[in-house]
């Protein structure tokens, strides 16, 4: 699952310029167990399985040997509400740990002791972390300088400055009678920036209201 998001589009690309290192450890290459199971049943007699301490503690213990990491993250429906600020304050760190967890969860131990952030992408619960995870590297890893070509478009994406991107339009000019407002056509790049501007805080006190009150 995981191979397959981080090597399309802009992630792969990123990869391609060497702007991003992205690895993935597959956790039972590190289970101790001749089975390599990296599960077992909750202590307390609860359903569903539980990822165990072991392999978890080897993978990141080797990892934090070889480099230092700004964060070793959890996936976690209870962890922070993963949003653009955070997104854009982590595309300036150097090395981060994402742990996906699995089953029913990970050994609780391992998020007193071994984990520093824990982040949510939603309230609602995903079989596994490893889609929260390519979320989170994409919306990071799109922010680095060089990864898109035009850097000023993501700076314009929905959320940048509490706000809602203004509607976009392209060629045709006409489409079945549909129209392309007349100011995007001007040349008179002031008053397009002041008609986006215009468009983005409608649009948020329509849809997302909550983002006007956060500024």
């Amino acid at each position: 699952m995981l191979e397959g998001a981080m090597n399309c589009s802009i992630l792969k690309r990123a990869q391609d310029k060497e702007l991003v290192e992205i690895q993935i450890h597959n956790l039972r290459d590190y289970s101790l167990d001749k089975h390599h199971r990296v599960d077992d049943y909750p202590f307390g007699g609860e359903a569903g399985m539980v990822m165990q301490i072991e392999p978890i503690d080897n993978i990141i213990s080797l990892l934090k040997s070889q480099r230092s990491y700004d964060e070793v993250i959890f996936t976690s429906p209870d962890g922070e509400r993963f949003d653009q600020k955070m997104a854009n304050r982590m595309s300036s760190f150097e090395n981060i740990i994402i742990l996906c967890g699995h089953y029913k969860g990970i050994d609780y131990r391992i998020r007193e002791h071994l984990i520093t952030k824990e982040i949510s992408i939603g309230d609602y619960v995903l079989t596994g972390g490893e889609l929260a995870a390519a979320i989170i590297t994409d919306a990071i890893v799109r922010l680095i300088p060089g990864a898109i070509g035009d850097e000023q478009s993501a700076l314009s994406d929905s959320f940048q400055d509490n706000l809602l991107a203004p509607p976009v339009y392209t060629r045709p000019a006409e489409y079945k009678g549909w129209k392309v407002p007349d100011i995007l056509l001007s040349g008179h790049e002031a008053k397009i920036d002041e008609w986006k501007l215009k468009q983005a805080i409608a649009r948020t006190k329509l849809l997302r209201p909550d983002l006007l009150e956060d500024k």
